[in-house]
């Protein structure tokens, strides 16, 4: 088993506090991801996992057992850094067989180990090649298969695939998740990349400033968001301003720029925007009691559909999807009418 427990963990640089009071517990077996843009801390949390970093307050604990000061090499994680960190000088071979070699297990081990391993990330036909003699997704399942050689307990990866074209990037996400459910390892996963985690996760912490803004399932965040911060990170939603809410037996009525609309969301913050996806509007040709004027401002085509930017009367721009088939081809400057749907979120800013 692997469950990972961090307990209130604190980690400054002089004055600046980059992990702040983090609490959280990832399962036995769960593909999880520290999300969130740069200097949000997420890479800081996965070293200190790995033992690259100690916390300054807090634990960290594996199935109960406290590893906060227990150093790396002792903590039976594998880890798959940004740029790779291959051996220049080492064969595909010799750079998976390391770990092994370093545990001082047998050559006929190693052996076995390294070629099963290699067969699984189909690199067994590369086995006597250099790293700079590999593409970028070779030398990717290179440092994923030295990782996984050594049988860890938690597989650590700091955004692995950043350096991956992105047609390369989608064929590896299905790679990386393949073998983590195949080896039934617990995965800590860090990218800066919604896609990213929306496509592989089971759960996902969204940090902020060293703090979780929100811990959820990717439906989860996506469809939930709980935070405009949440809201535009994940899926860069429509943030309008609202200037009044009232529950009513249809739902929560909205006071938005011109009119009102009718959503299921319910918040009792003071300090409120609607967050609207751009596939949650749609463009109708008359104004009714539920929706709003807008004005079309660009149109971007883009074949299966076309981004309309759209002006509301109090001047907040909005992204709208329109399916290819549904398409009119509006021209800038005109008049429409705005629908939400009621799936729409009230979020705190």
């Amino acid at each position: 088993m692997a469950d990972i427990t961090i307990d209130r963990v604190v980690k400054r640089y002089g004055p600046v506090t980059v992990i702040n009071q983090l609490s959280l517990n990832i399962k036995h077996g769960e593909f999880f991801t520290l999300l969130g843009p740069s200097g949000c801390g997420k890479t800081t949390l996965l070293r200190m996992i790995a033992g690259f970093i100690i916390p300054d307050e807090g634990r960290l604990l594996l199935d109960q057992q406290d590893i906060t000061h227990l150093p790396a090499h002792k903590r039976e994680t594998g880890m798959v850094f940004q740029d790779y960190a291959l051996f220049p000088d080492k064969t595909v071979f010799d750079n998976v067989a390391y770990g092994l070699r370093v545990r001082k297990q047998s050559n006929t081990e190693i052996k076995r180990k390294v070629t099963q391993i290699l067969e699984r990330v189909e690199l067994s036909h590369v086995l006597e090649r250099y790293p700079n003699e590999l593409s970028g997704g070779q030398r990717q399942r290179v440092a994923l298969a030295r990782a996984l050689v050594i049988e860890p307990r938690v597989l650590l990866m700091d955004e692995p695939l950043s350096n991956l074209d992105a047609k390369l990037r989608i064929q590896m996400r299905q790679v990386i998740r393949e073998l983590q459910q195949e080896s039934q390892l617990t995965a800590i996963f860090v990218t800066h990349d919604q896609d990213e985690a929306l496509s592989m996760s089971d759960r996902i912490a969204l940090l902020r400033g060293g703090k979780i803004d929100q811990l959820d399932t990717p439906e989860g965040l996506y469809a939930r968001p709980r935070s405009a911060y949440a809201a535009d990170f994940i899926g860069a939603a429509n943030l309008i301003d609202v200037l009044s809410t009232t529950q009513t037996e249809q739902g929560t009525l909205v006071h938005i720029a011109d009119g009102q609309i009718i959503i299921n969301s319910q918040n009792t913050g003071t300090n409120l925007q609607l967050a609207v996806r751009t596939e949650q509007a749609q463009i109708v040709d008359q104004k009714d009691t539920n929706t709003i004027s807008a004005r079309v401002l660009s149109r971007q085509y883009l074949g299966i559909k076309s981004i309309y930017t759209l002006s509301l009367n109090n001047g907040a721009l909005l992204n709208v999807d329109v399916p290819s088939a549904e398409d009119r081809n509006l021209l800038v400057g005109t008049e429409v009418a705005l629908r939400f749907s009621p799936d729409c979120r009230l979020v705190e800013v």
